[in-house]
């Protein structure tokens, strides 16, 4: 096959943002949640879906400063950070049940950084088969599931309390 045409994304290579700007500072500052995919705002840090999932429920959490390494950032950023991180892991289980999950961060545009200059941290479940042959070969990937779909589940489950893991005490 030597095209796989997926029209519904064309919306988001062509969106209405400044041309100058750290899209990681823009989104927040608008306060409209839903246009931009933020599922979650903590005191120093928000969750966001990324627009270019390599698995539905791709989440990345990001500081609402604009630092770009882990050095620049405050302790209070990453304790928050990672706490939502572990808070991402519990509700992308109760809405998709993966079988396991890829946490990281490209720091550096030579790492691999898509937005080089702000940290973010990325969150992926993940099943036994989602990298098959048309990832591998074809580099193209087949989202199940529209982006305002995981929004919706996902908004919802972070509007509830933060699910605890199991043999754990609730705190």
């Amino acid at each position: 096959m030597d095209h796989l045409w997926s029209p519904w994304r064309y919306r988001y290579i062509h969106k209405d943002l400044p041309e100058e700007g750290c899209i990681f500072c823009l989104q927040p500052a608008t306060e409209d949640d839903r246009a931009h995919y933020i599922v979650y705002r903590g005191q120093h840090n928000f969750v966001i879906l990324n627009l270019y999932p390599y698995t539905t429920g791709h989440l990345m959490i990001v500081p609402y400063r604009h630092i770009a390494s882990l050095q620049g950032a405050t302790p209070e950023e990453l304790a928050e950070m990672a706490a939502l991180a572990r808070e991402a892991e519990g509700h992308l289980t109760a809405a998709y049940s993966p079988k396991g999950f890829n946490i990281g961060m490209n720091i550096g545009e030579s790492a691999g950084a898509g937005i080089a200059g702000h940290l973010h941290l990325h969150v992926l479940p993940r099943w036994p088969g989602d990298a098959n042959f048309i990832t591998v070969i074809g580099e193209t990937r087949v989202m199940p599931e529209t982006l305002s779909d995981t929004y919706a589940k996902l908004k919802a489950l972070w509007a509830a309390p933060a699910p605890h893991p199991p043999g754990s005490a609730n705190r």
